[in-house]
C-alpha cells in the first residue's frame, strides 16, 4: 500500500506522457534517429482509463510506455531499443522509481534499483501483433459484425481510450478504426439491450409477489445494469469492466436524471415499491430512444403485465422496431435468430471475456 513518505501522486496517464516525451523520447532521437514509431498508454490498467487512484499505485502502475512498430523493425530493433533504455533512462522520474519488478503473482512493482541495467516497463511491441494478442484482430482484415460482436467492450475501452503521445507506426488509424460500433451492429445491439429487460422485467414483481424478495432485489439488480448498458450504447460510450462500470457510467450525460432513479431501484422496500422505482427509472432511458429518432416515440409510461400486477414497459416492443431498421445483409441474419447480443450482453465471465483464443468459436454464433 502507498505509504506517507511516497510523492504526490500523479494521474498515471499524465505521469507516462511526461516520462515520455522527457526521457524516453530524447533517448530514441540520440540512438534510433529515423526509426519510425508510435508511442502510447492505452490498454490494461486504471490510469489509461482516467481512474486510478493513490491505492493504484501499490502494483502495476509507474512511469512506463507502450512503443509500437512495425513487424520488421521490431525483430531488427526490439532488443537493442530496450537495451539502450535500460542504460540511459534514469532510475526515477518525478519521484516514482523507473524500475519494475515482477513478482510471482504475475503483479509488476516498482522499487529504486541496486544497480544497473534498469529493468524499464517500457513494452517494445509489433503493432499487427499486439492486437491480434490482445483483441483476436488481423489489422491488416476488414472487420465483419461477428467480430465486433466478439469483442469484449472493456478491452474495445482499452484500446480506444489512453493516450497515443508520438505516431509513425500508424497506432492512431487502427484504433480510429475501433472506435465505436458500425451503424447496424449497434442498432443490434441496442435491441438486445431491449430484449433482455423484456425476458426479466415482469419477474422482478412475480419473484416478490411469492415473498422472495431476495429473488426479487437479484432480478431488480440485472435489470439496472441493463438499463446502464443501454445508456452507454445509446451515448455510443464502450462501457469498461465491472470494477469501473459504476464510475464511467456516472460520467455520461445521462447519469444526473438517471443514476438517482437506478438507486431507488435497489434500495426499495418492497416489491411493490421496486417495481415502481424499475418503471421510473426507465421513463428517462425510453426517452433517450426517442430522442434518437431510430423508430416511431414509444410512450415512457408503465403498463401492467396481461392481467397481473407487475409493472412493466414492454422492452420487447422497442427492440423489435429496432430491428427492423437494421438493413446490413449480415446483422439482418444474425438478428433473424435469437437476439442473444454481443459477448458483454451473454456473458459475463472473465475468462471467456478475456481470452482471445476462444473468439474462433464464439464467431460461429453469429456465421
Amino acid at each position: 500500500m502507498p505509504g506517507a513518505n511516497d510523492p504526490e501522486f500523479i494521474p498515471g496517464l499524465e505521469l507516462c506522457e511526461g516520462f515520455f516525451q522527457t526521457q524516453v523520447r530524447p533517448i530514441l532521437d540520440d540512438h534510433f534517429p529515423g526509426l519510425a514509431y508510435s508511442a502510447a498508454l492505452i490498454g490494461k490498467g486504471s490510469e489509461v482509463l482516467g481512474f486510478d487512484t493513490e491505492m493504484s499505485r501499490d502494483h502495476d502502475w509507474g512511469p512506463r510506455a507502450m512503443l509500437f512498430l512495425n513487424p520488421g523493425d521490431w525483430r531488427r530493433y526490439q532488443q537493442a531499443v530496450f537495451d539502450t533504455l535500460q542504460q540511459k533512462l534514469p532510475a526515477s522520474f518525478r519521484g516514482y522509481p523507473t524500475h519494475f519488478v515482477l513478482h510471482s503473482s504475475g503483479a509488476r512493482f516498482i522499487e529504486h534499483p541496486g544497480s544497473r541495467p534498469l529493468n524499464p516497463r517500457i513494452d517494445i511491441l509489433s503493432l499487427p501483433a499486439y492486437f491480434m494478442d490482445s483483441l483476436g484482430y488481423d489489422i491488416s482484415t476488414g472487420l465483419e459484425p461477428a467480430d465486433w460482436l466478439t469483442f469484449p467492450e472493456q478491452k474495445l475501452l482499452g484500446a480506444t481510450r489512453g493516450a497515443v503521445f508520438h505516431d509513425q507506426a500508424g497506432l492512431q488509424s487502427v484504433r480510429d478504426q475501433l472506435s465505436y460500433y458500425p451503424h447496424d451492429v449497434w442498432l443490434y445491439l441496442l435491441a438486445a439491450a431491449w430484449t433482455r429487460i423484456g425476458q426479466e422485467e415482469h419477474l422482478l414483481g412475480r419473484a416478490g409477489s411469492v415473498g422472495d424478495e431476495i429473488g426479487s432485489i437479484l432480478i431488480a439488480s440485472r435489470l439496472v445494469r441493463d438499463l446502464m448498458r443501454l445508456c452507454f450504447l445509446m451515448e455510443k460510450q464502450y462501457a469498461p469492466y465491472p470494477k469501473w462500470f459504476g464510475s464511467a457510467f456516472l460520467q455520461l450525460g445521462c447519469a444526473h436524471e438517471v443514476a438517482p432513479r437506478l438507486h431507488q431501484v435497489l434500495t426499495a422496500e418492497g416489491w411493490q415499491e421496486r417495481q415502481q422505482a424499475f418503471a421510473l427509472a426507465s421513463e428517462p432511458v425510453i426517452a433517450m430512444h426517442n430522442q434518437l429518432d431510430l423508430t416511431s416515440p414509444f410512450n415512457t409510461q408503465p403498463a401492467y403485465f396481461h392481467d397481473r400486477p407487475f409493472l412493466v414497459i414492454d422492452g420487447g416492443r422497442i427492440a423489435a422496431a429496432i430491428i427492423a431498421e437494421i438493413h446490413d445483409p449480415d446483422v439482418s441474419r444474425i438478428s433473424a435468430h435469437r437476439v442473444i447480443g454481443s459477448i458483454d450482453e451473454f456473458s459475463d465471465n472473465t475468462d471467456l471475456l478475456c481470452d482471445t483464443r476462444l473468439r474462433p468459436n464464439l464467431r460461429k454464433l453469429f456465421t
